[in-house]
């Protein structure tokens, strides 16, 4: 249990260094979305009775993770979960009083204009978010003063000026890297539309290793966990932080 005892980490992460790490990586559809969210939290100010869209949210742990934590509401959106199984995570974390799950695609929200005081993206808005059109109609649904917060994988430098994509990663992910930008990319690409002000455009501190520490308690915690992990692990471990990352970025609605 080794690798799993790695995902408790209270001197970097003391809030997700409170939730079991087994339970964790049960729900897992990505690099911990705790640790990418406690840190990208840094950067917001969340406060409680706040209405906060989690959008792709995925098995739900990051829904659980803002309602306990921060005291907010919970709207869970995810196309891949079904509502009824994101609700029995909820229900077991006792925070079904607080988070609602929907079943929903990014670009259908069914939702009212304005209705939200922060919309929250954990290793999700590479899938839809990279489009020039996306965020003028997400920030829609923000209140005046709003808050956009996104957890997305990241390159430290485009594809664009590599001029392909470095074969380790395409190796691994394939196409998919075309959509890891630099934290100066998702900047640009927020600030021109002028719909909203960026407060914070980063790549986190040693992502990729906090990838690496997750990957491994992947492999020996899941079922064929090692099969489905070790591709991911042998990419991350040649690279090493050249190119592979992620970016945090928040931004206010204008």
């Amino acid at each position: 249990m080794t690798a799993l005892n790695d995902l408790v980490r209270p001197d970097r992460y003391p809030r997700s260094s409170r939730y079991d790490p087994a339970w964790l990586v049960g729900l897992d559809m990505g690099p911990n979305p705790l640790w990418l969210l406690e840190d990208l939290a840094r950067d917001l100010d969340l406060r409680p009775g706040m209405r906060v869209l989690d959008l792709g949210s995925g098995r739900g742990a990051t829904s659980v993770f803002l309602a306990r934590e921060y005291g907010v509401d919970v709207v869970a959106a995810d196309w891949w979960i079904p509502a009824q199984d994101a609700e029995a995570v909820f229900t077991q974390a006792g925070v079904e009083d607080k988070v609602q799950a929907v079943r929903t695609e990014a670009h259908v929200l069914p939702f009212e204009e304005e209705s939200f005081d922060a919309i929250v993206s954990i290793d999700a808005f590479e899938y839809f978010g990279t489009a020039d059109g996306y965020l003028p109609y997400l920030v829609r649904f923000l209140r005046p003063g709003g808050q956009l917060g996104v957890a997305t994988p990241a390159m430290t430098r485009e594809v664009r000026d590599l001029g392909a994509i470095p074969p380790h990663i395409k190796r691994v992910v394939g196409w998919e890297a075309i959509a890891w930008h630099t934290p100066q990319w998702w900047r640009f690409q927020w600030e021109v539309t002028e719909l909203v002000n960026v407060t914070s455009a980063r790549l986190q501190p040693d992502a990729w290793q906090d990838w690496l520490l997750w990957s491994r308690a992947c492999a020996e915690h899941q079922p064929d966990g090692a099969k489905a992990n070790q591709p991911v692990i042998d990419m991350l471990t040649e690279d090493g932080g050249e190119y592979l990352s992620f970016a945090l970025l928040t931004a206010r609605k204008n």
